[in-house]
């Protein structure tokens, strides 16, 4: 007689699968495909994503009406933020709608031999990242700074909107995704003073950064040490862009992912760079990570090992 598995535990390898079927396909529910409230609960159960991450930065949805710009494409929504300091303008950022992804994307992915994260949603780090910022201003004022893997860019935007920054480049090795930061550049313009900000494609494989070598007081990253193939370069290229003569930092957050950031750590050490890891580097984050942890149910699947972004300092 055979076993009935109906009621069986899907695999997470299986769960991973849906998920990217799931986005590739969004079936729009008009059509008369619904889906199943079983399957939505298992995917959740995998994905340890979030909307709305620790909640440091309020946004909102913007209407087309509110845009008032020519209608954005179905796959794109524009987000207003409304930073937390005083007489701070609100800063605009157009993203992907999450679970909105083509083939196209995969096809960009395999001819730069990159990833294709930074499209597919605003992640918890970059805000952790921004809120950090703007709790840190001098650090920032009058630098030089770039931020790499930037994904939309909320953070080198904030940087360049709030902390009067010399210069800030807002990088990633994603041409689709540098496209969508230099509209946010563009969109945002007015609102950055006299601090210079363009938005470029930086490889972390590129052996020629002739331009750009030496020249940043700061560089900034958020969840960039998950893939494993990329750690040697990125410790590599922040070796190349850190300013030789006078102070200079990188300053990461990443959560810990199993061995992934051990790894990258090991690839900075073998870089000759040196480097510290904070836990409780802002008061307010970690009192929002143990109200997670003790029972808040805002972040479904939460685990401090793959959720919580830990503070790496690299220094020369």
């Amino acid at each position: 007689m055979e076993p009935d598995r109906s009621h069986s535990t899907p695999k997470a390898s299986s769960l991973r699968w849906q998920i990217l079927r799931r986005a590739l396909l969004r079936r729009p529910s008009n059509l008369g495909f619904a889906e199943n409230p079983g399957e939505k609960t298992s995917l959740d159960k995998v994905s340890r994503r979030t909307r709305s991450g620790f909640n440091l930065i309020p946004f909102h949805v913007m209407s087309e009406v509110e845009e008032n710009s020519d209608s954005l494409p179905k796959k794109d929504g524009c987000f207003c933020y409304t930073l937390p300091l005083p007489n701070a303008p609100k800063l605009f950022l157009r993203q992907r709608w999450e679970d909105c992804v083509d083939l196209n994307d995969f096809e960009v992915c395999k001819r730069y031999d990159i990833d294709n994260t930074g499209l597919v949603c605003q992640w918890p780090s970059e805000e952790v990242l921004a809120y950090y910022s703007m709790s840190h201003l001098d650090s920032f004022r009058s630098k030089k700074v770039i931020e790499l893997g930037s994904g939309y860019g909320l953070a080198g935007l904030v940087i360049a909107m709030a902390t009067e920054a010399l210069e800030v480049v807002i990088s990633d090795g994603n041409p689709q995704v540098v496209d969508y930061i230099q509209r946010n550049v563009d969109t945002n313009s007015a609102a950055f003073g006299s601090t210079k900000v363009k938005s470029m494609i930086l490889h972390w494989d590129q052996h020629e950064l002739s331009d750009i070598s030496g020249t940043f007081d700061i560089i900034v990253a958020s969840d960039c040490t998950f893939f494993k193939k990329f750690h040697k370069g990125l410790a590599r290229t922040i070796r190349c862009l850190l300013k030789e003569h006078g102070p200079s930092q990188a300053i990461l957050f990443s959560p810990k992912r199993g061995d992934s950031l051990d790894k990258f750590l090991v690839e900075v050490k073998e870089s000759g760079l040196h480097f510290t890891i904070t836990e409780t580097y802002d008061s307010e984050i970690w009192r929002r990570h143990k109200n997670i942890i003790n029972g808040d149910h805002s972040w479904t699947n939460y685990e401090s090992d793959h959720c919580y972004p830990l503070m790496i300092t690299i220094t020369r």
